[in-house]
């Protein structure tokens, strides 16, 4: 058997195609291998962080993956959940876990239309990170929540400043409302030595 991929593999990925083939070779493997086995502490964080804005269901997760987010939510009683991911084999384990009501294969770096739009709130974990998607994204999203709608994007920090997303949620001006910030832990104590300290910045706001 070969290596399995890792987050390192992940930081440095460099397009859509790159990410579709690294996420196909890691979807059999990425709940053990790599959420339990490091520790992955930032679905349930975001999730934690939804309920605690008032966020409810419908909700769309953006970046599902194997569906961490919403088995989170689910645990926390909101619902419906919809998610989004470019991968489909990490679509596939998240469907099989039961906590969403649908899933579709998408690029959010394109404009989206999706049948469950608008949402109550939009979450996302793990997405906005390094190697992934930059903060134009975040454009095609706010046409998919209705007014009121709770968003929680997490951002890894390492890029949070280089990459444009403080420029980004400033850029949004009254579109959104009661923007808050607040900075956690990406993994627990369990990840290697490299990560442990790896921290993501938890992005809430209001869609006006």
């Amino acid at each position: 058997m070969g290596r399995l991929p890792d987050v390192d593999d992940a930081y440095n990925l460099s397009s859509p195609d790159a990410v579709k083939d690294l996420y196909r070779a890691w979807a059999q493997s990425y709940d053990t291998g790599f959420g339990e086995a490091q520790g992955y502490q930032l679905p349930f964080e975001v999730a934690k962080a939804y309920v605690a804005a008032g966020g409810a269901g419908p909700v769309l997760d953006v970046g599902a993956g194997t569906g961490l987010v919403g088995g989170a939510l689910q645990h926390l009683n909101v619902g419906p959940v919809d998610g989004i991911d470019l991968s489909e084999e990490m679509l596939a384990i998240a469907a099989a876990k039961g906590c969403y009501r649908d899933l579709d294969a998408r690029d959010i770096t394109q404009t989206i239309d999706l049948p469950g739009a608008p949402y109550q709130g939009i979450v996302s974990a793990g997405t906005f990170t390094l190697g992934h998607v930059g903060p134009d994204a975040l454009q095609n999203l706010i046409p998919l929540a209705e007014r009121g709608a709770v968003f929680v994007i997490s951002v890894n920090v390492a890029h949070f400043d280089s990459a444009g997303f403080a420029a980004a949620f400033s850029g949004f001006g009254g579109a959104i409302s009661d923007l808050q910030m607040r900075d956690v832990r990406i993994y627990d104590d369990r990840a290697d030595a490299a990560h442990r300290n790896d921290m993501a910045r938890l992005v809430t706001f209001r869609c006006v």
